[in-house]
């Protein structure tokens, strides 16, 4: 299977990294779409070096990529989908925390949409934990079978603008209903009149949970 390029800022210690965050961008996007948060986030922590991934396949557009298909949205194709696209960014966390000589849980996960299906659906089911997961205007992809492959519990940020006209807040509500009922820690924000996107409350919010896993 073929490694995940990727783009990388810090650590803004300038030090050796400490630690690894992995940004997964949505769809029809590339990995430039996200890397400019690293300054954003860097004083939460100053050790971490972030790795914004460019997505595994080229959208149908012929312009950016994209973790699956999503021509076909029923739930069976699009479960499909992430169990196809989650190998990638399980190897791609794998070999980085290798090529770092990093701890196993030395890492924290954040996808925005598309790409923060696929955070929560590859972060829940790694053997060692994230520190985090961040989902930004995201969803949780087959629901019903989180309990029985649920790996760890790390705690899970969820942010979803409330007025997303792309994926709706009612994705992120129920995704915060099924992670509690599995025991995952959650700390949900809906945010008034915001569409699809990250606004500066969001990017505090993002700030203090890798602040917090990270600590």
């Amino acid at each position: 299977m073929p490694t995940l390029e990727a783009i990388h800022w810090g650590p803004a210690s300038k030090s050796k990294p400490k630690h690894l965050v992995v940004l997964c961008h949505g769809l029809g996007a590339d990995a430039y779409d996200l890397i400019d948060l690293a300054p954003s986030w860097q004083h939460a922590c100053p050790d971490a070096i972030f790795a914004s991934v460019h997505a595994p396949f080229h959208h149908e557009s012929g312009f950016g990529r994209q973790w699956w298909s999503v021509a076909d949205r029923s739930p069976p194709v699009m479960e499909a989908g992430v169990r196809t696209a989650a190998p990638y960014l399980h190897g791609f966390i794998d070999t980085e925390l290798a090529r770092l000589d990093l701890p196993a849980d030395a890492y924290a996960i954040m996808g925005f949409s598309q790409g923060a299906m696929i955070s929560l659906f590859t972060g829940l089911r790694r053997s060692t934990a994230p520190r985090a997961i961040l989902s930004f205007s995201g969803a949780l992809i087959a629901p019903e079978r989180l309990t029985a492959e649920l790996a760890n519990r790390a705690p899970a940020l969820l942010v979803h603008g409330e007025s997303d006209d792309v994926v709706p807040v009612s994705r992120s509500h129920d995704a915060e209903s099924a992670l509690r009922a599995a025991g995952v820690p959650v700390d949900a924000h809906y945010i008034p009149r915001l569409g699809h996107g990250i606004d500066d409350t969001g990017i505090s919010l993002g700030a203090l949970a890798l602040q917090r896993g990270f600590s």
